[in-house]
């Protein structure tokens, strides 16, 4: 049974279902006309001619044209082939009724339907087919005549050529969206290209930076033999700090060589706390900042973010429970605070260890004590001038 129905769509039933109950109320009508109906249409020539038969077989039969267009996607040339051979049973059948109403619907449904049609040759078949099927309805039809074939033929056509107008703009349409979809993979290969242009300028800039960087520092290094203790000192800090600074300029580099996404994102500072703090599940959290707020080294900005990451995320296990975090800036240093609720499945060790590495990649330090429930922590981030 579903390999009858293959193919099939909801549309299909709603068109062939629509014009087979037209067809059996009309059928219907039919045969619930008495004779005396018939003779009193006749006088006020609402019907040209009497009704031949008043057989209940004209139902079925009727339905054997309708029925057919279930399929049409299968076989549109065999449809509208069964659909005049029913039809032309009928008509032998049981002569003069009224056919119509429902008879010419089919006919300018099959025509749009074959107007459709990719293949041009299956088009006209069935524009062939829909015009005999027209002269059927109409040659011995009791209310029109066949009269009504002159004015019915023309309707029959512009319904075919509607039918061709719109095929031609779905396939435009298609062709259309071809285009876009060409014009779209030729601008990602453009943009494509340019941002391999511009990975490759920074890859050189990236390969200058260095060399000049590295040699500047090796130059510096070299001449601390024989200086006295405190100007060595003084030329090993502007050695750090140099170094410092290529490192940063290095991790700004490569984010942008990078492709995805994340790279291309701004990296993470103390600027950006306020959003952090706004993500977490708690709704209670609070940011207070003071001293003298600069721009730190990336590295120091970096690293303070990710600290407070691990340490919120440690703490912000319960809905309710409140977190405080406070930065102060200090002369040489950046302190960090941050006090909340520790829960049963808090991972607090775990995230002290890791704030704990960040902070000892850049000399400092973070302690942490727990007390009651509450976790206060306190982190140490030296700041090279």
């Amino acid at each position: 049974m579903s390999e009858i129905f293959r193919g099939v769509k909801a549309r299909d039933w709603v068109l062939a279902g629509g014009l087979t109950a037209l067809g059996v109320l009309l059928m219907w009508f039919n045969l619930r006309m008495s004779d005396d109906q018939v003779r009193a249409a006749l006088a006020e020539g609402s019907m040209v001619h009497a009704l031949s038969s008043h057989s209940l077989w004209m139902i079925p039969v009727y339905a054997g044209t309708t029925v057919p267009v279930l399929w049409w996607r299968r076989g549109l040339v065999a449809v509208a082939g069964i659909s005049v051979a029913a039809m032309a049973l009928h008509v032998v059948l049981f002569g003069w009724v009224t056919r119509c109403g429902a008879g010419l619907p089919l006919a300018f449904v099959l025509a749009f339907l074959g107007a459709l049609a990719a293949d041009r040759a299956t088009a006209w078949i069935v524009c062939g087919l829909s015009i005999v099927l027209t002269g059927l309805v109409l040659v011995v039809d009791a209310t029109t005549g066949p009269d009504a074939i002159l004015l019915a033929l023309p309707i029959v056509l512009i319904v075919f050529g509607v039918g061709l107008a719109a095929r031609h703009r779905s396939a435009l349409n298609q062709e259309l969206v071809v285009r876009e979809a060409e014009l779209r993979d030729l601008r990602d290969e453009r943009a494509a290209i340019e941002v391999a242009d511009s990975r490759a300028r920074l890859s050189q800039q990236l390969d200058g930076l260095l060399q000049e960087r590295l040699a500047g520092l090796t130059t510096a290094a070299e001449s601390a033999n024989g200086l006295a203790p405190a100007q060595a000192k003084a030329l090993l800090e502007s050695i750090e700090s140099g170094s410092r600074q290529t490192l940063d300029d290095m991790r700004e580099i490569v984010g942008l060589l990078r492709g995805d996404d994340v790279a291309l994102a701004p990296t993470p500072t103390v600027a950006h706390l306020d959003t952090l703090l706004a993500r977490l599940r708690t709704a209670h959290s609070k940011l207070v900042v003071t001293g003298d707020p600069r721009a730190l080294p990336a590295t120091v900005e970096l690293s303070a973010y990710r600290i407070v990451e691990h340490l919120t995320a440690a703490l912000a296990d319960q809905a309710d429970a409140p977190i405080e975090v406070s930065v102060r800036f200090e002369a040489d240093a950046l302190e960090i605070r941050v006090n909340g609720q520790v829960g049963e499945s808090s991972e607090l060790k775990a995230a002290v260890a890791r704030a704990k590495e960040r902070a000892k990649l850049l000399g400092g330090s973070v302690e942490v004590k727990v007390v009651k429930g509450r976790a206060g922590a306190i982190a140490q981030l030296p700041v090279v001038g």
